[in-house]
């Protein structure tokens, strides 16, 4: 996830080079919604790659 990797760099940056209380909570809330969306999408894929390979699904 390099673009996440990009975008984690680029809101840390600006978390650390901002003294507003408002602006840096925003920032952190950011953050974590980015963080959460990349632990469901890397759980949606093993769910996904588990459906794959399991026979007692396919027929569905």
């Amino acid at each position: 996830m390099e673009q996440n990797a990009w975008i984690h760099e680029q809101l840390q940056h600006l978390f650390t080079n901002t003294d507003d209380y408002n602006r840096r909570t925003l920032i952190k809330a950011a953050q974590d919604l980015i963080r959460e969306q990349e632990k469901r999408i890397y759980q949606m894929e093993g769910e996904i790659e588990g459906t794959i390979w399991s026979p007692k699904r396919w027929g569905e």
